[in-house]
C-alpha cells in the first residue's frame, strides 16, 4: 500500500456513548433521579447511527494507491490506464469531467487530482492530501514502468559469449 485514506476514523464511535455518559452524569449531579436505561439506550442509538456514518464514509470516501491500481471509493483504476508519469501533473480538467468513485463531484474538503488516461480522457481523482496522492501515483507509475521494462524473459536475453541463455549453459 503506497497511500491510504480510510474516509473516517473509528474514534467517532465514541461520540454517542460519551454524550450519553455526560447526560447521565449531569442528570445524576442535578439531584433528579438519573435514568440509566434511558441514557444507555441513547448512547447505543447514537453509537449505531455513528457506526452507519463511519461505514458509509469508509466505503465511499476511502482512497488507496497500491502497486497496480488506484482505488477511489469502490472504483478501481488500473495504473496501466494512466497515460504516463508526466500526466499526473499539469492536466486541466474541463467542466463535466468524470469523477472517480461514482460521485457527481469531488467530495467536500477533498483536493482534485486530474489524471489523463491512456485513451486521452481526463478523470478527476481526489484525496484530502492531493500532493501526497500525486507523489504516491508518481512513485507507483515510475515503478510500474520500470517493472514492465525489466520483465523480459531471461531466455530472450543473451549474455556475452553464451549460446543464448543467461546462465551460459546453452
Amino acid at each position: 500500500m503506497r497511500y491510504h485514506e480510510n474516509g473516517a476514523s473509528g474514534w467517532a464511535l465514541t461520540w454517542g456513548p460519551l454524550f450519553a455518559l455526560s447526560g447521565y452524569g449531569l442528570e445524576w449531579f442535578s439531584g433528579a433521579g438519573a435514568n440509566a436505561v434511558l441514557w444507555l439506550s441513547v448512547g447505543a442509538g447514537l453509537a449505531a447511527l455513528t457506526a452507519l456514518w463511519v461505514y458509509a464514509r469508509r466505503r465511499f470516501l476511502s482512497v488507496r494507491v497500491t502497486d497496480d491500481a488506484l482505488w477511489q471509493g469502490g472504483e478501481r483504476l488500473a495504473l496501466a490506464d494512466i497515460a504516463d508519469i508526466s500526466e499526473v501533473d499539469g492536466v486541466d480538467a474541463p467542466l463535466g469531467t468524470r469523477v472517480l468513485g461514482g460521485a457527481l463531484g469531488v467530495p467536500r474538503k477533498f483536493c482534485e487530482v486530474p489524471l489523463r488516461l491512456s485513451d486521452g480522457a481526463v478523470v478527476l481523482a481526489w484525496a484530502r492530501d492531493g500532493a501526497a496522492l500525486r507523489e504516491a501515483l508518481r512513485e507507483a507509475l515510475r515503478e510500474a514502468v520500470s517493472r514492465t521494462e525489466g520483465t523480459g524473459n531471461s531466455a530472450d536475453r543473451k549474455a556475452p559469449g553464451d549460446g543464448g541463455t543467461e546462465a551460459g549453459t546453452g
